[in-house]
């Protein structure tokens, strides 16, 4: 598929399914599924629930979406934890 024929579209999680797939609701009410890009796994990008994202469709299956973007959220606090590199020293 040539990039030409992608349609990108903005859209929040609605639900998170099994093996990396998503229920995204778009601005318009119409609910796609859609499963995340490689770079996206490949960086582990999180996605949770809320979460606004930039998707790419194909114009010929519209019910399907592949995830390229998570769009920065400043209002949403995550309570994601902080990363521990082991114990500290003392010296």
């Amino acid at each position: 598929m040539a990039n030409d024929e992608v349609i990108e579209v903005e859209g929040k999680i609605a639900a998170v399914l099994p093996g990396t797939m998503f229920r995204v609701e778009l601005a318009n009410g119409h609910q796609v599924l859609a499963h995340i890009s490689g770079k996206l796994r490949k960086n582990f990008i999180k996605i949770t629930t809320g979460d606004m994202v930039k998707m790419e469709m194909s114009p010929y299956d519209i019910d399907k979406a592949r995830i390229v973007y998570r769009l920065r959220n400043n209002q949403i606090r995550r309570n994601a934890p902080i990363r521990s590199f082991g114990p500290r020293r003392r010296r």
